[in-house]
């Protein structure tokens, strides 16, 4: 799995990517886990609102930090 975190860099980049590892340790799943800050590759993806999360090329998350909840059903639904 690969997952991307777009965003300038902010407060909220880093937290997603934080609780997007946390979430990955729990769940016991390997992902390389990279963020992109460059603002013409993250509107290449049509995000106009960060932070944003990409797993495998797609996005799935953008505007807001979701609970951990929620990101557990993203990143276990992109598993399978």
């Amino acid at each position: 799995m690969i997952i991307k975190i777009l965003g300038p860099g902010c407060t909220n980049c880093h937290t997603l990517e934080r609780i997007t590892r946390d979430t990955l340790a729990e769940l016991n799943l390997t992902a390389e886990v990279t963020s992109v800050t460059d603002y013409p590759t993250i509107v290449g993806y049509g995000v106009m609102s960060t932070p944003a999360l990409v797993v495998n090329e797609h996005v799935v998350l953008a505007g807001h930090i979701p609970t951990a909840a929620q990101l557990r059903d993203l990143l276990t639904s992109t598993a399978v």
